[in-house]
């Protein structure tokens, strides 16, 4: 948490109980998905603006912002010893003082920071693709009004079968990071590349573990419309999206779902809203209008929480009893943004390669071993770790640690193919074979199949030959100034040989014989 705090702003939080007025309102069922109009949300990495529908009207304008809540990585709760875990049974992790139950401290009641947070007046930057192009890129920046603790709260349970709701109280006192965004964002895709950017500094500061799948981390988007040079729209919020695919498409439906409504002559309530992941819509929870949600009272038995930095820290201080915000800082890893730089300058790779091996845990390590083991340039070895391993990892649903292919035993493939004693084509055999996990090395493989690159030159320049006299019109293609055509005689040589060839020795030998 203190990591965090320490990338973010510099505070100090004292800690106050959030108590949810009674009678609130209870979720309670929706309509079906929203007719969908024609226009898509055109916001995207070179605007906001939406352009006008069927009213004429001028151009809508989406403002989204967003709170984040994070788990932070904790063996216990924050003020109980109850155990933390993912899955446990209903309740099982419940202390007396997380139940409220009586002869206990009255802890009915949500504590957070919520005047005084922990961190304010930060931002974060985050990139994103134009037009769905991983080779345009723009870095856009959303600025952070706070960063506060609090408590989770327990987890509804509602069984429509039997007209009943059951109350699990295991997350219940679990300690959460709350990170408030303010409204610099105007669609799904900008929001979810905002989150995902936060998700890599957590778990790269191992402040979170910020498992999505496992609750760890979730995020309410509040999202309006109005026309440019009017004030905000009512917003409403779309809360606990716990998936950034879900968060983009909760959001991109929200907006256009708001402007038809307008559109038709309708008003937008102030009220908290779902989204529903089969039918892709999102759903009203309760209404906010006229109604308080929360109080805020001190919290008499905490005292507050000071953190202090290298100039405010008092001399006669114990070091090790506080919290020094710029002790934390020097010991910081490296951020996200600054391991992609690092990626590009010291082995050539691509921008847009930096963000897929980090988007993937585990990945930039992989890739940065198999350099280190493998006399192959770092620019060649890129293509195979995303085109080939990244891609059999997503067919099979395997992370990088599960990959039956290791570092190890790639480098080894790739510097076979590096000393010219196997072919490209012949790699890609051995790397399937690789991928059974049978526990053969690359050069065993390469002998049980005789995979070796064919050395003798006459013997490959009579199957060369025997492939142009077998085809006659594309030679004449070839003469005739399409030298595309080329690639397929290159392919049936390589298909005779059984990818034993070198396709640039092949290249060579054929256009030899075709400019004679």
């Amino acid at each position: 948490m203190a990591a965090l705090v320490a990338v973010a702003a510099r505070g100090c939080g004292g800690l106050w109980r959030r108590a949810r007025q009674r009678g609130a309102g209870q979720p309670g069922p929706g309509p079906g998905p929203f007719p969908r109009g024609q226009r898509a949300v055109a916001c995207n990495a070179r605007g906001g603006a939406v352009p006008a529908g069927k009213s004429g009207l001028a151009p809508w304008v989406p403002v989204v912002g967003l709170e984040i809540h994070a788990q932070i990585s904790s063996n216990s709760k924050l003020f109980s010893g109850s155990q933390v875990q993912f899955a446990a049974p209903p309740n099982s992790l419940v202390s007396f003082f997380d139940a409220s139950l009586p002869g206990t401290l009255p802890a009915g009641y949500q504590i957070t920071q919520q005047r005084v947070p922990i961190a304010v007046n930060g931002s974060l930057s985050y990139s994103l693709c134009i037009d769905n192009k991983m080779s345009q890129m723009v870095t856009k920046t959303v600025r952070i009004k706070q960063i506060q603790l609090e408590q989770d709260s327990g987890k509804s349970l509602h069984d429509d079968t039997r007209s009943q709701t059951l109350v699990d109280l295991n997350r219940a006192g679990v300690g959460l990071m709350e990170v408030v965004m303010e409204p610099d964002m105007c669609c799904g895709e900008e929001a979810a590349a905002a989150v995902r950017e936060l998700q890599l500094i957590l778990q790269t500061l191992g402040s979170s573990q910020a498992v999505m799948a496992e609750g760890q981390l979730r995020v309410d988007a509040n999202v309006s419309v109005h026309h440019p040079g009017e004030p905000y729209g009512v917003r409403t919020e779309v809360k606990n999206i716990n998936s950034i695919r879900f968060l983009a498409k909760a959001i991109d439906y929200e907006i256009q779902r708001q402007i038809e409504e307008l559109e038709n002559g309708g008003t937008i309530l102030n009220e908290t809203r779902a989204f529903d992941s089969k039918l892709g819509c999102t759903v009203p929870m309760r209404d906010k209008e006229g109604k308080q949600d929360y109080r805020f009272m001190p919290e008499p038995n905490l005292p507050p929480l000071i953190l202090y930095d290298a100039k405010s820290l008092p001399a006669n201080m114990n070091h090790q009893q506080v919290i020094n915000i710029d002790w934390i800082h020097e010991r910081l890893p490296d951020l996200p943004s600054v391991k992609r730089k690092k990626l590009v300058e010291q082995y050539g790779i691509l921008p847009e390669h930096s963000f897929t091996l980090l988007n993937e845990e585990g990945l930039a390590e992989f890739f940065e071993r198999v350099v280190k083991q493998t006399q192959m340039k770092p620019k060649k070895v890129i293509g195979w770790i995303l085109k080939d391993l990244l891609s059999y990892l997503k067919q099979h649903s395997l992370t990088v640690k599960e990959s039956p292919v290791s570092s190890f035993v790639l480098a080894d493939l790739l510097n076979l193919l590096e000393k010219k004693e196997i072919s490209s084509t012949a790699a890609k055999q051995v790397l399937a074979e690789l991928w059974k996990g049978e526990g053969k090395t690359p050069l065993e493989i390469v002998k049980e199949q005789k995979l070796e690159l064919l050395q003798d030159q006459k013997e490959l320049e009579q199957i060369c030959q025997a492939v142009i006299d077998g085809h006659k019109n594309e030679v004449m293609a070839i003469k005739a100034g399409n030298p595309k055509v080329l690639n397929k005689l290159i392919g049936l040589v390589q298909k005779k040989t059984q990818g034993r060839s070198s396709p640039v020795l092949v290249k060579q030998l054929l256009e030899k014989k075709l400019s004679g």
